[in-house]
């Protein structure tokens, strides 16, 4: 991957606070959620509930996909990213630290609800590793997209 497609990809990453989340259900269908996330270069963090589905999809297969985009009127301003990975419920507490650490940097008013939260056993944190990731940029001609292997 060029330095200008990796700017491009971070940029989109920083610019933006939800993803589309797609995990694999039980009974084989896609489930997509709409989560909150931040970012440590590629790697994605976000914390949900430790009961939520798609918890228990990640742990039953960590195969998922994403998007990352912006709703526009003007179709020469789509940018967005579409990536395939896995994901990781994290259990060590220097991986949930580095996690919340990520998301507290980004959403300050996770903080108080982090500290307000007494029994943090319910909430789960995610790390998302991509191994490929298609970058849209329209801006170069309808449709153009750019797929990128992930080292």
């Amino acid at each position: 991957m060029d330095k200008q497609t990796e700017q491009f990809i971070l940029d989109i990453l920083a610019s933006h606070y939800f993803l589309s989340l797609a995990t694999v259900r039980e009974d084989g269908y896609p489930q997509a959620t709409t989560v909150a996330y931040a970012n440590d270069g590629f790697n994605l963090y976000f914390m949900t509930g430790h009961a939520c589905q798609k918890v228990h999809n990640i742990q039953r297969c960590n195969k998922i996909s994403l998007t990352v985009d912006r709703e526009c009127e003007d179709w020469e301003q789509i940018k967005g990213l579409s990536m395939g990975g896995t994901a990781a419920v994290l259990s060590e507490p220097d991986e949930i630290a580095k996690a919340a650490t990520c998301l507290e940097a980004k959403f300050p008013q996770m903080h108080e609800w982090v500290t307000a939260t007494e029994d943090m056993s319910k909430a789960a944190f995610v790390e998302i590793t991509p191994q490929v990731i298609s970058v849209l940029n329209y801006a170069k001609g309808f449709g153009h997209t750019e797929l990128v292997s992930v080292k």
